[in-house]
């Protein structure tokens, strides 16, 4: 090893011993200045190839196929807002096709959720479908654009399509809110609205889903209102829905008798200020002349 690698090297360090040593390794080699680098060569090739294939120019054909495709594509982006918007058009009729959700109990079209509430949604419900056996499927959907306008009459078109018979509805309960309209409803099975109770279902649909949605607490509107619904079936108290504010604004004006008495006011405090100035200039002048 130490003679094969001595040639080249060795002159770099020492020149009469390399020129002493015999020349053992590879003698029918050709002279390093004569050898050219296997991998310059090849950068050069693929260098080349590289420019004779951009340097060939494209046909009429391919530009004229490029222009379609574009086009193509941006017809389709004006014309299908389902692409461009993201959002479907119709989004509850594939809540109505896809059916009751197998793995969790929500169905979240309009994505105003949050992990720790499906989390918590799935926890709550699943454990009053255990001990009592209703099952209570949560759905929000951005808008009602083409099908029935009322929250309600979508809920219970949800219900029948997805339990057709009244044995498979008869336990289970539907809540729905459209965040748009800012708007919810709650319907269900015989069972399902007996364990629950008018006075229930009316308090959460007029208190808990549209109060909390008009100030865009989605979370809370669907959390507070399912834990209602579980509180009912169990038989415990009402927990309540959220307080109302009073958005009322106070009038600035001012009542006929408050304004009587500040017109009264106004007058005495004008008719003084008149006595004084021509009384006080008066009496100066007559001082005045007085003393002459």
């Amino acid at each position: 090893m130490e003679t094969i690698l001595s040639p080249p090297f060795s002159p770099l360090f020492n020149p009469k011993t390399s020129l002493s040593k015999p020349f053992l390794s590879l003698p029918h080699l050709p002279r390093s200045n004569s050898v050219k680098p296997i991998c310059c060569s090849l950068k050069k090739q693929h260098s080349q190839i590289e420019k004779d294939s951009f340097s060939v120019p494209k046909s009429w054909v391919s530009h004229v196929q490029q222009g379609l495709a574009a086009l193509a594509i941006s017809l389709a982006l004006n014309l299908c807002p389902v692409v461009s918007s993201g959002s479907a058009l119709a989004s509850e009729f594939d809540v109505l096709n896809e059916g009751p959700p197998k793995d969790s109990y929500v169905v979240d079209d309009a994505n105003v959720l949050s992990r720790v509430t499906k989390s918590d949604l799935k926890a709550l419900l699943s454990d009053v479908e255990n001990r009592k056996g209703f099952h209570i499927n949560i759905i929000t959907v951005r808008k009602l654009t083409v099908s029935k306008a009322d929250a309600f009459e979508y809920a219970d078109t949800v219900l029948e399509k997805w339990y057709p018979s009244v044995e498979q509805g008869n336990d289970k309960g539907i809540v729905v809110l459209v965040t748009s309209q800012k708007e919810g409803a709650i319907t269900g099975g015989p069972d399902f609205i007996k364990a629950v109770g008018d006075t229930v279902l009316d308090a959460t649909v007029s208190e808990n889903l549209p109060v909390l949605a008009t100030e865009e607490k989605y979370n809370e509107a669907i959390f507070s209102t399912a834990r209602r619904l579980v509180a009912a079936i169990d038989g415990l108290p009402d927990p309540g829905g959220p307080q109302v504010k009073d958005n009322k604004r106070e009038s600035n004006f001012k009542s006929r008798e408050e304004t009587d008495e500040k017109r009264g006011q106004f007058t005495l405090v004008v008719g003084g200020l008149l006595v004084i100035a021509f009384v006080v200039p008066m009496a100066q002048y007559y001082a005045y002349v007085s003393k002459k």
